[in-house]
């Protein structure tokens, strides 16, 4: 055995010890791994691959639904008036579904909204499929193919989502729909294939109001709800 050997060989163990003490070892107590069919339901962005929760789905546990013991004035409280057609609406939504949870629901409409506003910009057919209604998508690609055919892009940057607020909610024929005041913040800009502005300025905060309908079938195992109407408001 020569000298080079001797001193390959010596480096090979002085790494591994390295690694070991690096990485570590298996104990018997580790997490599992997470598990791909179990009903956690995330959806990401092929540009930032950033994990965001979608409405209606579960993401460290399921939503609770209100307890049965929770006065009718206080069932509500924060997100709805007693008396009101709102507090009504989420009566017949939590009689279809018991697991329904009003602010679980506004956090994860909140993300989808930005998720949304994203992939509409990015021209990103693939996320928007998963998260419209075939008329909304339709809507939405139709405006993409025109960009496109343009040779324009447009960039949208959120600064802030200032409020997400139900402003109706409706149960009937096992269909949910709730509908969703946004109000935001956000930069945005097209421009043509030379780089000049067509719509938009880079340097201005314009402030939206977005009133969006989100629905789902209470009978599906499927938990996620989809955009199927969109407007604004002043």
């Amino acid at each position: 055995m020569d000298i080079y050997t001797i001193i390959f060989l010596a480096l090979a163990v002085f790494i591994f010890l390295r690694l070991r003490s690096v990485l570590g070892q298996r104990t018997g107590s580790e997490r599992p791994p997470y598990d791909r069919a179990a009903p956690n339901v995330v959806q990401r962005t092929q540009d930032n691959n950033n994990v965001v929760p979608m409405p209606g789905a579960v993401i460290d546990q399921a939503p609770l639904a209100p307890s049965a013991d929770v006065a009718p004035a206080d069932r509500w409280k924060g997100i709805a008036e007693p008396g009101t057609p709102l507090a009504t609406g989420l009566d017949a939504i939590v009689a279809q579904d018991s697991s329904f949870d009003p602010r679980h629901f506004i956090s994860g409409a909140r993300s989808a909204y930005e998720m949304i506003v994203l992939a509409f910009a990015n021209g990103d057919r693939r996320a928007l499929k998963d998260l419209l209604s075939s008329e909304v998508y339709d809507s939405f690609d139709a405006v993409i193919k025109d960009r496109e055919k343009h040779e324009q892009k447009t960039e949208t940057r959120f600064v802030s989502i200032d409020k997400a607020e139900l402003v109706s909610a409706d149960a009937r024929d096992r269909s949910a729909q709730l509908t969703v005041r946004f109000v935001s913040q956000m930069i945005s800009v097209t421009r043509d294939k030379t780089g000049a502005i067509v719509d938009g300025n880079p340097d201005k905060v314009a402030d939206i109001t977005d009133v969006w309908t989100f629905a789902r079938d209470t009978s599906s195992r499927d938990p996620n709800w989809k955009l199927v109407g969109t407007g604004s408001a002043a």
